[in-house]
């Protein structure tokens, strides 16, 4: 089985579908969409696209996946930044009743036997939660506190966009980075598992991709193509979530 694992695409149609362009010559059996697959620029569009391939895609549920559908419902975080609040609304009037209803049956974690690699079990964050911090640099003992029951022999997650892979105990745990919104190098960042566990990251024309960001409707078209441009850097991005990570506990 060959298994392709798409991270925090956040609505990056064009960063998608260079993946997918990347990945036809592999012949993928399954793809994995770990979370945040719409919220950005393109949410419907990007979407459409995944529920259109003509392979086997399976889904978790991130934490930005997760509020669109609140919202949509009725449901206000009052504890949520007033600029995620206006781009989640802006996202969920994009998409319609059976997109919603689709993302709303995407379950937290999912599973499968990888020749060569094991049981490996995929989430956004944790098994338990879509929102808990960690990255690098995290110690072990804070990490390994989220995984005591796993069994599996990697666990793929994301919600951080920075790559990475450590070994916590007996348990392997790699991040696969962000296709939409990475931090650090840019490109599109996924993971390829055939036989092992490979990084890999697809290049493609940035500045084109922003163009088709800014040409849409999004509230924050300029910002994510700004973004998109010029990432945050490795540095910045694990000083964020260095303090976060602190304030979780």
């Amino acid at each position: 089985m060959r298994v392709a694992a798409l991270y925090d695409i956040h609505g990056n149609l064009p960063a998608l579908e260079a993946v997918w362009a990347d990945l036809l010559p592999r012949q993928p059996d399954v793809l994995v969409c770990g979370g945040d697959v719409v919220s950005g620029a393109m949410p419907q569009e990007t979407l459409a696209f995944l529920r259109s391939l003509p392979v086997r895609v399976e889904y978790v549920r991130g934490n930005a996946d997760r509020e669109v559908v609140a919202l949509a419902a009725g449901s206000v975080d009052d504890a949520m930044p007033d600029s995620v609040r206006t781009l989640t609304a802006w996202v969920a009037a994009q998409l319609g009743p059976d997109d919603l209803a689709f993302m709303a049956g995407w379950p937290l974690t999912g599973t499968l036997e990888v020749p060569g690699v094991g049981t490996v079990l995929f989430c956004h964050s944790t098994p338990h939660a879509d929102t808990p911090v960690y990255t690098r640099e995290t110690p072990e003992a804070r990490v390994a506190a989220h995984f005591r029951v796993v069994t599996a022999d990697v666990v793929v997650v994301g919600h951080t966009h920075m790559s990475f892979d450590r070994q916590i105990g007996s348990l392997r745990l790699v991040n696969a980075g962000s296709i939409g919104m990475p931090y650090g190098e840019p490109g599109a960042h996924w993971l390829w598992l055939d036989g092992g566990v490979h990084p890999r990251c697809t290049t493609y024309d940035r500045p084109q991709a922003a163009a088709r960001l800014r040409a849409g409707t999004c509230p924050q078209r300029d910002k994510l193509a700004a973004s998109l441009l010029a990432p945050p850097s490795e540095h910045e991005a694990l000083e964020v979530f260095g303090r976060l990570a602190e304030a979780q506990g």
